[in-house]
C-alpha cells in the first residue's frame, strides 16, 4: 500500500434484467485485510478521491448488461484495477 492512501474494499449488486445481468449499488469500505479471491480492493488518496471513482464505475455501469455472472465480475474487477490506480 502508497503511503498516504488507503485500501478500499470495494463491491457492487449483481442482479437479473430481461436483457440480461447489471452491476450497480457500487460501495466500498476502508479495509486492512482485502479479500482478493472473491472480491476488489483498490487504494485512494481519500475518501472523495473513492467515492469519485465509485461514482464514475456506476456511470459506466448503468447501461451494460452481462450474460452470465462470472463476466460480470470479470469485468468490473478489471475496470476497477485498470481505473482506480489512475485516481
Amino acid at each position: 500500500m502508497l503511503k498516504g492512501t488507503v485500501l478500499y474494499q470495494l463491491g457492487w449488486t449483481t442482479l437479473p434484467g430481461l436483457r440480461g445481468l447489471s452491476v450497480s449499488d457500487f460501495r466500498a469500505k476502508p479495509t486492512e485485510n482485502p479479500d482478493t479471491q472473491s472480491g476488489v480492493a483498490a487504494e485512494f488518496p481519500d475518501d472523495a478521491s473513492c467515492s469519485d471513482f465509485l461514482k464514475l464505475a456506476e456511470a459506466e455501469f448503468a447501461s451494460r448488461r452481462f450474460s452470465n455472472a462470472a463476466d460480470a465480475f470479470d469485468t468490473v474487477k478489471a475496470y476497477v484495477l485498470e481505473h482506480a490506480t489512475r485516481s
